[in-house]
């Protein structure tokens, strides 16, 4: 039981599992999976499983708030419970599970419908890393019927970016693939810039894959609108307290396997980007300004800050 929560650790720690709602789905099921196989033989025992559970899955990443939301909103729900058999403990788990994925799948489809709109005939949109729900958004403004095209970074060191324009190319869209260093260059051809997020901080910042910010920098040079794509499960209610997100510092071996001895390394996995560079967040409750964030969810997800 407690290797095979080992094993889904060390995968989102390896980046074998990435992206925010992958790694939160993997959780997820590696909490199902424990409440299957547990030997637990009562309620204290079953929540002391899903403890260590916890504990190691959130080791495995430090800036993944949707994961962290999503196994507090699991435990929460067998703790307040009156249910003391570990048939029906097991029960409550894989139907919380449950609840958690359709609201996140719901979330998605409601925020690919209204951020769709933001793009127009002929829009030249430019975005960053990999998001699912990005590409969830470009890809129905796609079916839509409206005629547009994307550029995508690169985005160092492991080249996410990659993985995006593949998945436009095999949806139809216009794609254009450039280095990170280029987006000043071509900024002048963008219409709007469209990116995901991996936390969103209770001042309404936003953390995501490094080189987020300094591309809202150049957009707001140049005066294009810059929106952050999230779900508002991704926010971070730590960030209330005055704690701020932990920036993830990657392994130097991603930057440069052979690197010559005595070179020194740095290789954050996350940048802030801060709300006054935000047009706006384009979330399951419609297009908000950032300060607004706070708000929002406290009014969608009080759970949250319990």
């Amino acid at each position: 039981m407690v290797e095979s929560i080992r094993q889904i650790a060390n995968r989102i720690s390896q980046l074998k599992i990435q992206g925010a709602r992958n790694v939160a789905i993997a959780a997820i099921e590696a909490l199902v999976k424990l409440s299957e196989e547990t030997k637990a033989e009562n309620k204290q025992e079953f929540l002391d499983d899903l403890f260590r559970a916890q504990t190691m899955l959130l080791s495995s990443r430090e800036t993944e708030p949707l994961m962290r939301n999503a196994i507090k909103w699991i435990i929460s729900q067998v703790e307040k419970s009156d249910g003391e058999t570990i048939n029906v403990l097991s029960k409550i788990v894989e139907s919380s599970a449950s609840q958690f994925l359709k609201n996140l799948e719901d979330s998605k489809m409601k925020i690919a419908a209204i951020g769709s709109k933001r793009i127009k005939n002929n829009s030249v949109v430019l975005t960053h890393c990999h998001s699912s729900t990005v590409i969830k958004l470009l890809t129905t403004a796609n079916r839509e019927g409206k005629n547009f095209e994307v550029f995508c970074t690169e985005t160092r060191p492991l080249f996410q970016g990659r993985i995006t324009a593949k998945e436009l190319i095999k949806d139809g869209i216009k794609t254009t693939l450039i280095v990170d260093s280029a987006v000043r260059s071509i900024i002048k051809e963008i219409d709007l810039v469209i990116v995901g997020s991996d936390a969103i901080t209770s001042e309404g910042n936003v953390i995501n894959k490094i080189g987020t910010s300094t591309i809202a920098l150049i957009a707001r040079e140049a005066r294009k609108p810059f929106y952050v794509v999230s779900e508002l499960l991704k926010f971070d209610p730590a960030t209330i307290c005055g704690n701020y997100e932990k920036i993830e510092e990657r392994d130097p071996s991603e930057v440069w396997k052979d690197a010559p001895k005595n070179l020194l390394f740095r290789n954050p996995a996350f940048d802030i980007t801060r709300r006054e560079f935000i047009h706006g967040v384009i979330c399951e409750e419609g297009i908000i300004p950032p300060h607004s964030i706070f708000e929002v969810v406290n009014r969608k997800y009080e759970w949250i800050f319990k």
